[in-house]
């Protein structure tokens, strides 16, 4: 049987982005823009011109390199949109290599996210501070990581509340 097809099933909802038209988009929201994940920082629309559409023009920061991308599009149109999610997980540890080692909800360990400097602290030497400190008194650090288009990435590390 070498015709047989061979296909993959994926859960529902495992879409990595939905459509969502260009008009109802809003700054400080998220849309894909050159094959990139990015949050709009400034968006505008010109009136109907000679074309009959009227444009919109988006201006994003890409959520894992911060690079900046334009578009513009017509108002009546699709934009695809990323499924944005934000993950809470308990630093155990920070390597000399600048990975994380993190520990979920359920107790499952992890230790493939390496920091950049979009992390907040922004500074190596901070995040081994607050990590190091933190373990001396007794404390949690709690690391939000977001995922969005297939990429992962430790995007804010805080001191967890009631500890």
């Amino acid at each position: 049987m070498a015709d047989e097809n061979d296909f993959e099933s994926v859960a529902s909802g495992a879409a990595e982005t939905f459509p969502m038209q260009c008009s109802a988009l809003r700054k400080n929201g998220y849309v894909v823009l050159k094959d990139r994940p990015c949050k709009i920082v400034d968006m505008s629309t010109s009136k109907t011109g000679k074309h009959g559409h009227a444009k919109v023009h988006l201006v994003g920061l890409d959520i894992f390199t911060g690079k900046k991308y334009e578009d513009i599009c017509p108002s009546t149109h699709n934009m695809q949109v990323p499924h944005v999610k934000r993950t809470e997980y308990q630093v155990i540890d920070f390597t000399t290599e600048n990975f994380f080692c993190l520990m979920d909800d359920a107790g499952e360990t992890r230790d493939d996210l390496k920091f950049t400097e979009l992390c907040t602290p922004a500074k190596v030497d901070d995040v081994k501070t607050m990590v190091t400190s933190a373990e001396e008194n007794g404390q949690d650090v709690v690391a939000t990581v977001w995922k969005a288009m297939g990429t992962e990435m430790v995007k804010e590390l805080r001191a967890a509340k009631g500890n």
